[in-house]
């Protein structure tokens, strides 16, 4: 079945499928607060109906699934998961976002169930900054984790570091020195003002401008290459030497208009955008329902969407976080850590 476009005219290839909304991890621009409320856990769905709800977004058009969290890696028999959807016929593309502390005892394991794709969360190469910014002495496991995802034959693996003025950016060079030498590559990502983001503000924004000026200080000219695709969240470039990086300028350059990717938490809520304020309950027509309900309202929903959150956000006269922390204690789903960043 050809996806269906939405109101912008925008395809739907790509789905970030949380499969938990718990984390290790207390990262400051994702989990800072000390109190949170979770899905209740006879809410969460199955390994098995999350696999169901793969094979209709395929239906529906679908090619890409990442799976996120929270840490995916936390949820139990992951690897089940995983060799559901290698299963789908249709499917392109299955990715997995981990901050890669437990990775080291997971990476062949995955790899061998069929995941084709790692994207690595690792924002400082300094070990107390590590745990000042993720409240977790974690720095050396995670090290070992991206060192065992290549052990285990991933290739294609993707460092993400979130930049943050006066926090870590005075680590962009030595990042992208680090994944030249570990044969991955480094994509920079501008600090966002999402659920959970309760310490942002402007004055902490690293802009995508401002990374290139502190690359080309070392590197001299650097050449933009084209994009994978036109949905790609990331503009690549490359360096005199072939390397070739990335940056996510979700500030101050909103990719909204050819954004396909729509969010399923774990309680199975569909949302139409990270930024979004609510969400539609597929878990009853997933429990109780058949595959031709499900594949209609997913169609529907998708039909309908004209999301573009971050366009309109940058739009605004004075910008502040997305959510408050009542807001976010009242209602789980606006954290970024539950519909996967």
């Amino acid at each position: 079945m050809d996806a269906a476009l939405d109101t912008l005219g925008r395809p739907q290839h790509s789905l970030r499928l949380s499969v938990i909304d718990r984390c290790n991890f207390r990262c400051d621009y994702c989990m800072p607060q000390d109190t949170y409320q979770w899905l209740p856990r006879a809410d969460i769905l199955s390994l098995e109906d999350m696999a169901r709800l793969a094979r209709v977004f395929v239906r529906a058009g679908g090619r890409k699934i990442r799976l996120t969290g929270g840490e995916p890696l936390l949820r139990n028999n992951l690897c089940f998961l995983v060799e559901e959807l290698a299963a789908i016929e249709g499917l392109q593309d299955i990715a997995l976002t981990t901050n890669a502390f437990l990775l080291a005892q997971h990476a062949q394991q995955l790899k061998s169930s069929g995941l084709q794709r790692l994207n690595i969360s690792l924002d400082t190469l300094q070990r107390e900054r590590f745990e000042q910014l993720c409240r977790v002495d974690g720095l050396q496991q995670t090290l070992q984790g991206i060192s065992a995802a290549t052990a285990a034959g991933f290739t294609n693996t993707k460092l993400d570091m979130v930049v943050i003025r006066d926090t870590n950016c005075d680590e962009i060079l030595d990042m992208i020195e680090f994944a030249q030498a570990n044969d991955v590559q480094l994509r920079y990502i501008e600090y966002m003002d999402v659920g959970g983001a309760l310490n942002w503000n402007s004055d902490k924004l690293f802009t995508a401008a401002e990374i290139l000026q502190v690359l080309e200080s070392r590197f001299g000219d650097i050449e933009v290459v084209a994009p994978e695709s036109a949905s790609a969240p990331a503009k690549l470039y490359r360096l005199s030497n072939g390397y070739e990086f990335g940056i996510i300028a979700s500030m101050s350059d909103a990719f909204c208009g050819d954004c396909d990717r729509s969010r399923v938490t774990a309680d199975g809520n569909w949302y139409s955008c990270l930024y979004a304020t609510s969400g539609t309950n597929l878990r009853d027509t997933l429990r109780n329902g058949s595959d031709e309900q499900l594949l209609q309202l997913w169609r529907n929903l998708w039909l309908k969407r004209d999301a573009q959150a971050a366009v309109e956000r940058a739009n605004m006269p004075s910008r502040q976080p997305a959510m408050n922390l009542d807001e976010l204690l009242a209602d789980p789903h606006l954290e970024m850590h539950t519909r996967g960043g």
